[in-house]
């Protein structure tokens, strides 16, 4: 079995609005995070934070994901990926909740890799979402490191290649906005 967390618990500064309601493919792009996670993971956990009660509106049709409000999201993504952690009993994938074109079979894949934690890789280049093994779990919540990136660098960890370039794909500004537009 596998867990999963997303990460939806930020201001959306740079957006300047909340990203998790940009509309895709008439969707909330939340929701097509949660549903391509959810093809591949039993338990699937959604950090809120900043828009709370807005990110519970959008996901109140969905069946099948732990809700959990990170009281610390002004203290950044690695608090919310903390709390997040605090609630896997398997093995896991942490995700920011902005990544609407990473598709299940990214998930199936890295799934078949053998190292303790797990890269999705694009044209070389790193991205989300990340894949840890249950002995990861008192780790992350141990360190003092304060983003994943540097945690993930203290650990050997596999390089999974993958025929997505959405594991690069984040929703930061209205250009991202627009790009994502034109994938409809």
């Amino acid at each position: 079995m596998t867990d999963g967390i997303i990460l939806a618990g930020g201001y959306s500064s740079r957006l300047g609005q909340n990203k998790m309601n940009i509309i895709f493919k008439n969707k909330p792009v939340i929701i097509h995070t949660i549903k391509q996670m959810q093809a591949a993971c039993e338990n699937v956990y959604l950090v809120t934070g900043f828009y709370h009660d807005e990110i519970i509106q959008l996901v109140k049709d969905l069946d099948d994901i732990h809700v959990t409000y990170n009281p610390n999201y002004a203290q950044g993504m690695f608090s919310s990926i903390k709390h997040g952690v605090q609630y896997v009993q398997n093995n896991f994938f942490i995700i920011p909740g902005d990544y609407p074109l990473v598709d299940s079979e990214v998930y199936h894949k890295m799934k078949l890799g053998t190292q303790a934690i797990r890269v999705p890789s694009f044209s070389f280049k790193l991205g989300h979402p990340i894949y840890f093994d249950y002995s990861f779990k008192d780790k992350i919540l141990n360190t003092q490191l304060t983003d994943l990136k540097s945690f993930r660098n203290q650990y050997d960890f596999e390089i999974i290649n993958v025929n997505n370039s959405g594991i690069l794909f984040d929703l930061d500004t209205s250009e991202d906005v627009n790009k994502l537009r034109e994938k409809e």
